[in-house]
């Protein structure tokens, strides 16, 4: 959701932050604003995208060593200069911007006003700078303040805060991502590592309750009480040119390209199929072998790879089930010792994924956590962490990491075979087919089928995706890239439950997109046919060598030959290619849809 950021050096901050705050529009924001200090605190934002604030500073011209800057991403108050971060409080001394929700804001404000303070905005994040600044005017030092005032605080946040005439940032988190960019002239703090990549790659991740103390020579990171705490510091293995955007036109379009790579780091030295062997990062041979069953818990694009990941589990004698983070936090499913609970979620960072590992931290279940983000606040919360080495991804609309989740469940699922289910050896069949992933990935790169077809159905009413198996979250997930990126009405269905009530909505201004994976095809083409004598046109994606679909089908897209099994992560492929072009047919703003974050750290 919203992104914090802040420099802390010896010279001018205003164009790193700058540069940091555009590192994070693919947050979603309506807002933006810095808050520089030199001899005076100077606050600049406006209600809008990045380049208004950059003309208001061109025009204000603040300066200074020491910045604080946001996007916001509106919780309280509709979006507008004085609901921009960063906020002060009545004296002007203290600057905060802030992510999450303070639950008990508006008790706080009542009894600020009744104290004399009065407010200029409707957000939660203004009762911040007011708590400190009363605490300053009775003499404590700012880290004093700061730690009493986010000792008031109650719900979910990040906080960044500066005081006038002191050259330091304060920060703390609980329950929304903020980490710490260690430089060699200046060092960074913000909501996520692409913010300030392009300046270090060394970063310490913070944990809940941690306060960080940033100045130019170096940072003190403490519990809530002061006391010393050691948190140890990683070099990310990103490079500043994966944040950007390469020559292409939007993020996304980069990233659906880059998908042959990162499945590839997603793979490399994990499986041996002559040897019959996979590894998991340090997972040694035998972890799973208490387990009887999976239960995956998931949010938007990764729950669809974990229903994925819940097919090839069931497949190989594994039981195993995927729900919904939010739903699983607020009625959980029961588990014991023998269940392993599977959270998987891009960032790490996501509240409602937190939330439902929370809530079985009291009982034996085994958690695993299947992430992008070393460091992140799941992979450190859950018993074990695999990482799906996807690199950074910063189109709203999640296209690699989505691949690379299926990949890393696809080798989860054979360790579980072995280890839990009755799989006497790895499937070295499947192993050599994920392989070969990567390559048949690229051959659909090559293809422009996705982008004709696109073309050819732009002007219908409805666009619904249909698969069975795995094929189904497939469907799922392509409904999701479609109506995400281009604003147009589009549902997935089971294939067999067309005809439990989806058939209503079927007509000739409606298109079908139907997923074959070489399993259960004959019966998908009669839902095929049904929806023929509707009237809608049938765009079929499959293998190369299906058979009777082009003579039922008005478009079929080819995808290479391979296992089943597999089938669905190319045709994942070509509905990406497909909702992306479509969007660019339409104008939208791709890379950024409208009320949609990359990072959903609220609940």
């Amino acid at each position: 959701m919203c992104g914090i950021t802040a420099r802390v050096g010896d010279d001018e901050a205003l164009d790193e932050l700058l540069t940091s705050l555009t590192n994070l529009e693919y947050r979603g924001y309506d807002s933006a604003g810095v808050a520089l200090l030199d001899e005076d605190l100077e606050v600049c934002k406006r209600e809008g995208e990045t380049d208004a604030l950059k003309r208001a500073v061109a025009e204000e011209e603040p300066s200074g060593s020491i910045g604080i800057g946001h996007t916001r991403w509106s919780t309280h108050g509709p979006p507008s200069d004085a609901n921009a971060h960063p906020h002060t409080g009545c004296e002007g001394r203290v600057a905060v911007v802030h992510n999450g929700i303070i639950e008990n804001y508006e008790s706080l404000r009542t009894e600020l006003r009744s104290r004399g303070h009065e407010f200029t905005s409707e957000t939660d994040t203004e009762v911040v700078p007011h708590l400190v600044e009363e605490r300053l005017t009775a003499g404590h030092d700012p880290e004093v303040a700061f730690r009493e005032a986010v000792a008031c605080l109650e719900g979910s946040f990040a906080i960044a805060l500066v005081v006038e005439g002191d050259e330091t940032v304060y920060a703390t988190r609980k329950g929304s991502p903020l980490v710490v960019g260690l430089g060699d002239d200046a060092n960074y703090l913000a909501s996520d590592i692409p913010a300030f990549l392009e300046f270090t790659d060394r970063v310490v991740y913070l944990e809940d309750d941690d306060v960080a103390v940033v100045r130019p020579d170096g940072v003190d990171i403490t519990g809530l009480d002061g006391a010393p705490l050691r948190r140890e510091s990683h070099t990310v293995d990103w490079a500043p040119g994966d944040a950007e955007k390469s020559g292409y036109n939007h993020y996304m379009l980069k990233e659906i390209n880059e998908q042959p790579f990162a499945l590839r780091q997603a793979i490399e030295g994990r499986t041996d199929p002559a040897a019959g062997e996979v590894v998991l990062g340090d997972l040694p041979a035998g972890t799973f072998e208490e387990i009887d069953r999976v239960q995956f818990v998931a949010c938007g694009t990764s729950y669809h790879a974990s229903l994925y990941g819940v097919a090839l589990l069931q497949r190989r004698g594994v039981p195993a089930a995927a729900a919904l983070a939010s739903e699983f936090a607020a009625d959980p499913t029961p588990v014991d010792g023998s269940t392993l609970v599977v959270a998987v979620t891009q960032s790490g960072e996501t509240a409602d994924t937190l939330a439902a590992i929370r809530e079985i931290e009291d009982t034996d279940a085994r958690t695993l956590a299947v992430t992008n983000v070393v460091g992140s606040t799941a992979a450190r919360e859950v018993d074990d962490a695999v990482f799906i080495r996807a690199g950074p991804e910063i189109g709203v609309a999640a296209t690699k990491t989505f691949s690379s989740q299926v990949a890393t469940l696809g080798l989860l699922a054979e360790r579980l075979h072995v280890e839990a289910g009755d799989g006497e050896s790895f499937d070295a069949a499947f192993l050599e087919g994920l392989e070969r992933i990567p390559e048949a990935v690229d051959q659909i790169l090559d293809r422009r089928r996705a982008e004709q077809v696109a073309e050819a159905y732009a002007g219908m009413d409805s666009y619904f995706f249909i698969g069975r198996g795995i094929g189904y979250p497939v469907a799922l997930e392509g409904a999701l890239k479609f109506k995400e990126i281009t604003y147009e009405h589009a549902e997935g269905f089971a294939a067999g439950e067309l005809k439990h009530g989806p058939l209503a909505l079927v007509t000739g201004t409606s298109v079908v997109f139907a997923i074959f994976t070489g399993e259960n095809d004959e019966k998908t083409l009669h839902n095929v046919q049904e929806v023929k004598s509707r009237g809608a046109p049938v765009i079929a994606v499959a293998p190369e060598s299906t058979t009777g679909i082009h003579t039922v089908a008005d478009d079929v897209i080819e995808v290479p030959d391979g296992p089943p099994e597999l089938s669905g992560m190319l045709s994942n492929v070509v509905l990406q290619l497909l909702s992306y072009h479509a969007a660019e047919l339409r104008g939208r703003p791709i890379d950024k849809p409208r009320n949609l974050a990359k990072s959903v750290t609220v609940e």
